[in-house]
């Protein structure tokens, strides 16, 4: 086990301090004309690889397959003509892939997929060295607070480039601050973050009136379908590829939309450090902060948090990491 540690420790580092080639870089939008959730296996034509295929995209000119690795975690767009797709039963990939990082990943999700707040994935365990940071845009009047995004690239870049982070972003957030997403982008596209763009549902709706039961996607009539299909087709016609994690709006679910959640292959990630709310980041933390322009006091205890531990920092002894690579270690 302390051999498997120090390895994943290693690999985190030199995932994030080699830069990215040229072609991962490159951004290629895709149209979209019908998009649907199915699940099977596909086998590229190219390396032979075999993958977990989760949507099933139609363009104007093209089908194509977006699918997982289920050893890597790692997300792609490919063209059936360069993919032969076989459709099988979840119960048949779970058994097949029951030793991937993946499908570990979904079991652990469903721990406790009956809390009513922050049920899934929470946190890693405390040798990491560091925090898995998670940045939410809900949709919001204000703008991007674009400030925090260049504290953590001039704070942790100092020793690595990509900064490694995630971001649960609304899809109605996304429509409605163009010029921020594209700026965001921007420091994806030169190499300043490796984002990992989490489904945080479309409209995310909320409700001061309404209790938690009946609140946010557990609100009546949602259609759940659309709230998670819509921001991945968003993110497509940006040239992005949706990741395979989810974070409940509110962190609020219930254990029948849990597992809707899961069926569409997506891993739910909670937190066990909600700066705004004082909750205190250790080791191995999934720390959640806003930056729609709603989270001011979350902002700076994350910027007192980079300040605070800047010399571990500084001396390759405290980081950001990733939450592929921390699942895929852990």
């Amino acid at each position: 086990m302390r051999r498997k540690m120090i390895f994943c420790s290693l690999l985190q580092v030199l995932m994030f301090v080699m830069p990215m080639s040229a072609s991962a870089q490159v951004r290629q939008a895709h149209q979209v004309r019908d998009y649907r959730a199915i699940v099977g296996l596909g086998v590229v034509s190219q390396s032979n690889d075999t993958v977990i295929v989760l949507r099933r995209i139609v363009g104007d000119t093209a089908v194509m397959y977006l699918a997982v690795d289920p050893a890597l975690l790692s997300t792609s767009v490919v063209g059936s003509k360069a993919m032969t797709f076989t459709e099988v039963s979840w119960q048949v990939i779970r058994a097949r892939f029951a030793a991937t990082p993946y499908i570990k990943a979904l079991k652990q999700a469903t721990a406790d997929d009956d809390s009513l707040q922050n049920a899934g994935i929470r946190s890693f365990p405390p040798s990491q060295q560091g925090i898995n940071l998670t940045v939410d845009l809900c949709p919001s009047g204000k703008p991007l607070d674009r400030g925090l995004f260049t504290r953590i690239g001039r704070e942790i870049g100092r020793i690595k480039k990509p900064v490694p982070i995630a971001i649960a972003v609304a899809g109605q957030w996304m429509n409605s601050h163009e010029q921020d997403f594209e700026w965001l982008m921007g420091l994806a596209a030169s190499n300043e973050l490796a984002v990992t763009w989490i489904n945080h549902s479309y409209h995310h709706y909320t409700s001061d009136s309404l209790p938690l039961r009946t609140n946010f996607l557990l609100e009546k009539g949602t259609d759940l379908t659309a709230e998670v299909l819509g921001t991945e087709i968003a993110l497509l016609q940006k040239g992005l590829r949706p990741s395979i994690f989810f974070r409940f709006p509110g962190l609020v679910s219930e254990k029948t939309i849990f597992k809707k959640i899961i069926e569409f292959g997506l891993i739910p990630i909670g937190s066990d450090a909600w700066l705004s709310k004082g909750q205190k980041p250790r080791n191995g933390s999934i720390v959640l902060v806003h930056a729609n322009g709603n989270d001011p006091r979350g902002v700076r205890a994350l910027i007192n948090l980079l300040t605070r531990e800047r010399p571990a920092v500084l001396m390759k002894k405290w980081t950001l990491f990733d939450l592929k690579e921390s699942i895929r270690c852990e």
